[in-house]
């Protein structure tokens, strides 16, 4: 190889490759331009149509025998005689209203004829009397007579192509968007041959549910470990939670872990519009998941198609939901066999699937998939803080602690929301206060510093907030307050912010606390200004639930008892009698509205007695508009309970361990005590939420 090429083909490896960009599949719009083309290309081929036609009259009396025809041509297929004017004639009066910019070289008219040989009779004894060399002779010609063929054809055309495009809509382009396979199973399939990233360590937290999934998995890899001892896989397993928590993701992962084929889809793909779609597809679905065994199906939302039958008293015998669901028990748990197909699916609302598809040898095991605990929050806030650029005031046990009640899908939105906020405010890195503005931004909704309150109506605000921060900081069972603001977000004009206890059950003192703290706001107004206002709206709403649940759920009242109302199966949906008599129903509303009453009453009891705290604490927030837990612990002391006492112990017990556990911290600090160095800034400072 000579030098030369040498370099030309140096050069071409180090010039970027061209990325292998799809092929672009037909476009379906060009059949609507290929329509457009047709009816405009009809509009030409029938643009004859517009000459104007004379009777036989005014063609041999004004014409002929005045000598103003060059030439005639007889068309045979629609028995017409086009006429061709002279040039020198068209300058008549008579030719003034003929449109020469359409048709300047004729033919100018046109006539219907009877016959041809009548035609030619006729022409020759109009022109008996003229010079036998300006006598005219008819020309003879066939045409094809397209306009006509077109004005048949293209009607059927159209017919077929909107009725190919309606099938494809409503098919969905299953199999290919072909209307004979529109009860095809619309299933992705993930094997060997599809990469799929997401594996058991992408998915943080729920340990329990990844131990049962785990174990499905590890069936299909290795089955004789089971069947050896006689054992038998469950053939479903259901991952049941609220929104948010990881079900989708976990199936994800199990796509990702296990080495067969995974199909996955939607309870929504089933339905359709035809009848006996959706269970077509079911018995397509189990047909590839046979061919392909061992696999694993996963149906995301099965509440779609899984319903109670017969609860819904809108719909008929025939009902395509129902038939879909009776094809997917069938195919489930029939006479057929389905060895080696396991199915997996998800749904956040349990209480209204069929009872025969929850019934052991269908889906045998429930998988709760619950909101996440502390721990499991730290190892969710890890896995989405691997991609940040984060700074070292950010604490992951901080934010975990910060964030209870939230599911997996909010850790990941504040995290997003953070990253939003640091970009906004052009920062390099993310810090420790982005992320506190984003769960702030999550939880009340954006700031609204532009919207127009008066100073009277940000007075009522402000003790308003005062009252619930007081109440809350002064009752033992209230959630403590971490922040409060009177700076309006979302629909609020002002928000308290608190930190709820990691706790599975609650007493009724708790339950008191809380509706006296959120009642302390409407308190504060009334010993204040001596008047209420509407701002109490929202705590309102909240109490009366709460009462209500305490009363006819929980049974937490002495004068209705032991009782509860609540109907857990959902069986009563469709019911229109109350499970009680009216004489109940009259004794629930006075006690509810005895509790309330008695809670607000406290509430203005504790106001009262710190009443100069209250003020004082109101004032503040109207100087600074937001206020944390440091300055309440200022203006009233610290919770001095018994709770708080042990959490502040359990705090200070793991800095010590990690201290210990740390040798460099514990060396750093053992040099700074020696040299007697150290001053108020090196100081842990309080944190602020």
């Amino acid at each position: 190889m000579s030098e030369q090429e040498e370099n030309k083909n140096s050069l071409k490896n180090k010039l970027p490759k061209k990325p292998n960009l799809p092929k672009n599949p037909f476009n379906f719009y060009w059949i609507y331009g290929i329509i457009a083309v047709g009816i405009i290309a009809l509009q030409l081929m029938s643009g004859y149509g517009t000459i104007e036609e004379i009777k036989d009259k005014d063609f041999y009396e004004t014409m002929v025998k005045k000598n103003h025809v060059e030439s005639i041509i007889i068309v045979t297929t629609d028995r017409t005689a086009e006429i061709h004017i002279k040039r020198d004639s068209l300058s008549l009066p008579q030719y003034a209203k003929l449109k020469l910019d359409k048709h300047p070289k004729g033919p100018h008219f046109k006539l219907k004829i009877a016959s041809i040989d009548s035609f030619k009779s006729e022409l020759n004894e109009a022109q008996k009397d003229i010079d036998p060399k300006l006598k005219i002779y008819p020309e003879v010609e066939e045409r094809t007579d397209w306009g006509g063929i077109l004005s048949w054809i293209l009607p059927l055309v159209l017919l077929v192509v909107f009725w190919i495009i309606l099938m494809r809509r409503m098919g969905g382009g299953a199999g290919g968007g072909q209307i004979f396979n529109i009860g095809k199973s619309k299933a992705q399939l993930f094997d060997k041959d599809t990469n799929v990233n997401i594996t058991f360590n992408d998915v943080a937290g729920l340990e329990g549910a990844k131990i049962e999934i785990k174990e499905i998995v590890d069936f299909l890899k290795n089955p004789k470990k089971y069947t050896a001892l006689g054992a038998k896989i469950p053939k479903g397993a259901l991952l049941v939670g609220p929104p948010g928590t990881g079900k989708t993701l976990l199936a994800k992962a199990v796509a990702g872990e296990a080495k067969v084929p995974f199909f996955s889809l939607s309870g929504s793909d089933f339905v359709e519009m035809f009848v006996g779609v959706g269970a077509s597809r079911v018995r397509d679905l189990f047909r590839q998941a046979k061919e392909k065994s061992p696999c694993i199906i996963f149906i995301d939302e099965i509440d779609a198609i899984g319903r109670a039958r017969g609860k819904n008293p809108a719909h008929g015998g025939n009902d395509e939901r129902e038939n879909t669901l009776n094809q997917l028990l069938t195919e489930m748990d029939g006479f057929g066999t389905n060895s080696g197909v396991i199915i997996l699916a998800a749904t956040n609302r349990a209480d209204i699937l069929d009872r025969a598809l929850m019934r052991a040898g269908r889906f045998d095991r429930q998988i709760y998939v619950d909101m996440p605990d502390l721990n499991e929050r730290k190892d969710i806030f890890k896995v989405h803080l691997k991609p940040l650029k984060l700074d070292e005031t950010v604490d992951v046990d901080f934010l975990a602690k910060q964030t209870p009640g939230f599911s997996g899908a909010d850790i990941a939105n504040i995290c997003n929301e953070a990253a939003l906020i640091a970009a906004r405010h052009d920062k390099a890195v993310i810090g420790k206060q982005d992320f506190l503005d984003a769960v702030d931004r999550i939880i009340g909704g954006l700031e609204k510093k532009n919207k127009i309150i008066s100073s009277q109506e940000k007075k009522v605000i402000a003790y308003h907030e005062a009252g619930h921060a007081a109440t809350s900081w002064l009752l033992e069972h209230a959630h403590p307050l971490v922040k409060v603001t009177i700076v309006p977000r979302g629909r609020s004009l002002g928000a308290a912010w608190y930190l709820p206890e990691e706790r599975q059950i609650t007493t009724t003192e708790q339950l008191l606390d809380e509706m006296c703290a959120t009642l302390g706001g409407r308190a504060a107004e009334e010993i204040m200004f001596g008047k209420i206002s509407t701002g109490a709206l929202s705590d309102l709403e909240k109490v009366t639930k709460q009462a209500y649940a305490m009363v006819s759920i929980y049974g937490l009242n002495d004068k209705i008892g032991n009782l509860s109302y609540y109907d857990s199966s959902g069986s009563n949906e469709y019911g229109f009698t109350k499970p009680y008599s009216e004489k109940t129903a009259e004794l629930i509303d006075q006690e509810a509205s005895k509790m309330i009453e008695i809670a607000y009453a406290r509430a203005k009891k504790i106001l009262t007695e710190n009443k100069d705290l209250l003020v004082k604490l109101a004032e503040q927030l109207l100087e600074k508009e937001v206020i944390f837990k440091e300055d309440l612990e200022i203006i009233f002391g610290k919770r001095r309970f018994e709770k708080d006492i042990e959490a502040e112990a359990l705090e200070q017990g793991e800095k010590e361990k990690e201290k210990n556990l740390n040798p460099e911290i514990k060396a750093e600090e053992k040099t700074k005590a020696e040299d007697g160095n150290t001053n108020d800034s090196e100081k842990p400072q309080p944190t602020l939420f």
